[in-house]
C-alpha cells in the first residue's frame, strides 16, 4: 500500500492508522520469529561439539530464565521448561508459514489441498512405522516426520498430475487422493500393528500431541520456515499472477506448471511441520481459517496476506496458551481460537464478500 491513493490524495487517517497497526504487528511477529529461530540455533549449538557450545549453553539458560520470568508474571509453571519453549517456537513458526501458504490456496479455491496432503502425510507416517518395524531400525519420531514429508510431497505432485491429465472435475482427484491415502495408512497400521515393534503411538500424529515435538523436529520446522518464507517472497509476483489469472499467466509464458508444483510442495512442507502439533485431522484449519478471516478484512491482496499471518499467529499463540495452561489438546485449542478469530472478522467486516481488490 502506498502513501497516496490512485487519484493522488492521501488515504484517510483511519486507513493510515490501520496500515501502521498492521506493519507494527508484522514487525512484532518478525521479531518473535527471529527470537524463536535464535532459540532453535542455540538449542542445536549447545548440544554440538563446536567451539560456540559454551556460549550457546549460556544463551540457552537465558531463554529458560526468560520463560521462568514469564511464568512469574502469568502465575503459571509451564514456560520455564525447555520443552515448552520448543513447542512455542514450533507454533510461532508454523503460525507464519501456514497462513502464508494458505492465503494462496484459499484464493485459488484449493482449500481442501491442505486436508488432502495431511492425509497423505499420515500414510507416510504409517509407511515409516512399518518400514522401521520390519527392518529393525530406530524408527524415531523425526525419521517418521521425514518419511511423511517425502510421501506427502510425492502425493502432492501426483495430485497435480491427476488434476491436469484427467477429465474429472477439479475436486474429484482431491477426493481420490484424500480418501485413498488415509485408507492406505489405516490398512498398513491394521495389518502390521501386532507384527512390528515400535514405541511410537501413531494416534499422536493423527490427533496431534505437543509431546512429540522434539529438538530435531523443531529444528526441521525452523529450516523449512526460512525456506518457505524466502520462496514466497522471491516468487510473490508469480504466485499472485497465477492465483488471480492463470490463463493470462499461460499467455505470458510463465511456467505455470512449475509454480503450481512449487506451491503444492510448499504446502506439503507446511502440513508435515504443523502436523506435530495440530495432527492430521486439524492441520488444514491453520492453512484455511486465518486466510478466510483475513479475506473478510483485507482491502487488497497484499493486506490480506499480512492479516493472514497476523491472525494465524494470534490463533496459534492463543491456542497454545490455553492448551499449556489448561492441559488441553493443542490442536483443538488452536483451531477453536482460529474459528473465534474468523467469526470476529466476519462481524467486523464492513464490505461485501467477494469485493477484494487484487492490487
Amino acid at each position: 500500500m502506498s502513501g497516496e491513493t490512485a487519484d493522488g490524495k492521501r488515504p484517510p487517517v483511519r486507513g493510515r492508522a490501520r496500515h501502521t497497526a498492521e506493519l507494527v504487528g508484522l514487525g512484532l511477529t518478525a521479531v518473535l520469529a527471529a527470537f524463536m529461530l535464535l532459540f532453535v540455533l542455540v538449542d542445536w549449538l549447545r548440544l554440538s561439539a563446536l567451539p560456540l557450545s559454551s556460549t550457546a549453553t549460556t544463551a540457552f539458560d537465558l531463554y529458560v530464565s526468560a520463560g521462568g520470568a514469564l511464568d512469574t508474571i502469568l502465575g503459571t509453571r509451564v514456560f520455564e521448561s525447555p520443552g515448552t519453549i520448543r513447542i512455542v517456537a514450533t507454533g510461532v513458526l508454523i503460525g507464519i508459514v501456514g497462513p502464508l501458504v494458505g492465503v494462496f490456496l484459499v484464493h485459488r479455491q484449493m482449500a481442501l489441498i491442505g486436508e488432502t496432503l495431511a492425509h497423505t502425510a499420515f500414510a507416510g507416517v504409517a509407511i515409516g512405522v512399518v518400514v522401521a518395524g520390519l527392518t529393525g531400525i530406530a524408527g524415531t519420531q523425526d525419521q517418521l516426520i521425514l518419511v511423511a514429508f517425502l510421501v506427502s510431497a510425492v502425493a502432492a505432485l501426483g495430485l497435480q498430475w491427476l488434476t491436469e491429465y484427467t477429465d474429472s472435475y477439479g475436486d474429484v482427484p482431491i477426493a481420490i487422493v484424500l480418501t485413498g491415502s488415509f485408507a492406505v495408512g489405516t490398512l498398513l497400521i491394521s495389518m502390521f500393528r501386532d507384527r512390528v515393534a515400535i514405541g511410537i503411538e501413531i494416534e499422536d500424529f493423527l490427533f496431534g500431541q505437543i509431546a512429540i515435538v522434539t529438538v530435531e523436529g523443531t529444528r526441521m520446522v525452523a529450516v523449512l520456515t526460512v525456506l518457505v518464507v524466502a520462496l514466497v517472497i522471491y516468487n510473490y509476483k508469480q504466485f499472485f499472477f497465477i492465483t488471480f489469472d492463470e490463463q493470462a499467466a499461460h499467455v505470458a509464458r510463465l511456467n505455470v506448471r512449475g509454480y503450481n508444483s512449487l506451491l503444492i510442495v510448499m504446502t506439503a512442507v507446511v502440513v508435515v511441520g504443523a502436523m506435530q502439533i495440530l495432527g492430521v485431522i486439524l492441520v488444514a484449519g491453520l492453512l484455511v481459517i486465518p486466510a478466510a478471516a483475513a479475506s473478510q478484512l483485507g482491502q487488497n491482496f497484499r493486506e490480506t496476506v499480512y492479516l493472514s499471518v497476523l491472525l494465524g499467529q494470534l490463533s496459534v499463540l492463543g491456542g497454545l496458551f490455553i492448551a499449556l495452561v489448561g492441559s488441553l489438546p493443542a490442536g483443538g485449542s488452536i483451531i477453536v481460537v482460529a474459528i473465534g478469530v474468523y467469526l470476529a472478522a466476519v462481524t467486523l467486516s464492513d464490505r461485501a464478500v467477494g469485493r477484494l481488490s487484487i492490487h
